[in-house]
């Protein structure tokens, strides 16, 4: 018995003949971890079979997108401090850790998809991801909303007229709700078998769509039309108080000081529970050290120093494309076997989706922008890790095989023509 190797997606093989040529038989599972182990059978006669038995399954591609995803959380966790120039943009625009968030709700999208490509118990599936959300959202509010005073004071509390309701956690577990509710509901509406043409995919699965379309119009409808009244906040410096009003009075404003979506979280929330540190304030307009931090400006307008929330409630509704987009990954992975048919619906589509990310940015109709988590932003970055998962869908999976045949067909060319069967033993390596 050879020692196991992982390979992506995990095969079913009839007994492979030493020689004969390798089909890709790809099949996906849904819970367990995909592994494929090589045997050599004691040979026959003149035969000398290897047998693949598929012992468990894990998409190592998705693996190591979640793994590129976590090394980019620590760099800018660990280095945007230092290089500001690679943390959160201060508004318009994207850098290196905006990426992060939309990467890690495209890989709760995918799976998604391969958890719940089988259910066989709507009320427990139901039940099971109720309590999930509710286990993220329990973490998120204990781990941001301001319990934990480390490391400046070494405490433990919070204060309840401040406490933090928002926070990454629980933007995922909002992503993950809706988009696993709904994959849930919709079981006995799937196909079994998807029909030839590019688009049938996406026919397939229209509740889905249908579900992130929903919440295009909620956020889009809500950014432009909902009226920002003027606003004030109050800063508290030991023993007094100063309050600052920002003039607003306007529609459609996608700026710092009078959008939609702070305006929602301020009348949900409450101003007090806003994250108090918003990045907005190394913008040119309220530090001359722009992009990186510094101190105010004479003239800093009076928004610099208010609270915004990052990951506030209506912007979490816009994210929810996020996992729709990574959902249809996913559930093209369980439906195209081949890699060519495979490569061409996320190519496409990521292409499609940078596209025109980068004509609504640059004709100004919607910036790029993580604060707001807008259109464009959803765009841009599910194209990216559309185009980065498809990459290592490339490295991981495709090399795998062909190296594995070039292998298989190499020993046989070189080697077996002049070696006795019964001393031969071959071993397959994946990379």
């Amino acid at each position: 018995m050879e020692d196991p190797k992982r390979l992506e997606e995990g095969s079913r093989h009839a007994p492979i003949r030493a020689g004969e040529k390798v089909e890709d038989t790809t099949e996906l599972s849904v819970d367990k971890s995909e592994r494929v182990t090589t045997e050599q059978n004691e040979p026959h006669g003149d035969e000398n079979p290897i047998l693949l038995k598929k012992t468990s399954k894990r998409v190592a591609t998705l693996d190591a997108f979640r793994g590129l995803t976590i090394v980019l959380m620590i760099l800018v966790d660990d280095a945007g401090g230092v290089y500001e120039r690679i943390d959160h943009s201060p508004w318009n625009g994207c850098t290196l850790a905006d990426f992060v968030m939309p990467f890690f709700l495209f890989i709760v999208g995918v799976a998604i998809a391969l958890a719940l490509k089988r259910v066989l118990n709507m009320k427990s599936a139901v039940r099971k991801i109720i309590i999930r959300t509710l286990k993220m959202l329990f973490w998120g509010i204990l781990l941001q909303g301001g319990y934990s005073h480390a490391p400046d004071d070494l405490d433990y509390g919070v204060d309840m007229k401040k406490i933090r309701w928002c926070g990454i956690l629980q933007r995922i577990a909002l992503v993950y709700m809706i988009v696993a509710l709904i994959e849930t509901f919709t079981t006995k509406l799937r196909p079994t078998t998807i029909e030839s043409g590019h688009f049938s995919i996406f026919t397939a699965y229209r509740w889905q769509w249908l579900g992130g379309f929903l919440a295009f119009l909620i956020y889009v409808i809500t950014t432009f039309t909902l009226y920002v009244p003027n606003w004030s906040y109050t800063i508290h410096h030991h023993h007094k108080s100063e309050t600052f009003t920002v003039e607003c009075g306007m529609r459609g404003h996608l700026g710092p000081a009078c959008n939609a979506v702070g305006y929602v979280d301020r009348q949900v929330w409450g101003i007090n529970h806003l994250y108090s540190q918003p990045v907005w304030i190394r913008l040119k307009a309220c530090t001359l050290s722009s992009p990186e931090s510094g101190p105010l400006r004479p003239d800093a307008p009076n928004w610099c120093r208010a609270p915004f929330e990052p990951e506030g409630l209506l912007s979490s509704i816009s994210a929810i494309l996020s996992g729709v987009i990574g959902i249809h990954y996913g559930h093209v992975l369980i439906h195209f076997k081949g890699h060519a048919e495979r490569l061409k619906q996320w190519v496409s589509m990521g292409v499609g989706l940078l596209i025109i990310a980068i004509l609504l940015h640059f004709t100004d109709a919607i910036p790029i922008n993580k604060q707001l988590y807008s259109i464009s932003y959803v765009c841009f970055t599910a194209g990216a890790a559309g185009i980065v998962f498809s990459a290592f869908y490339i490295l991981v999976r495709i090399n795998c095989v062909v190296k594995y045949k070039v292998i298989e067909l190499n020993l046989w060319d070189g080697c077996l023509k002049s070696v006795p069967f019964g001393i031969f033993h071959i071993k397959i390596y994946f990379v």
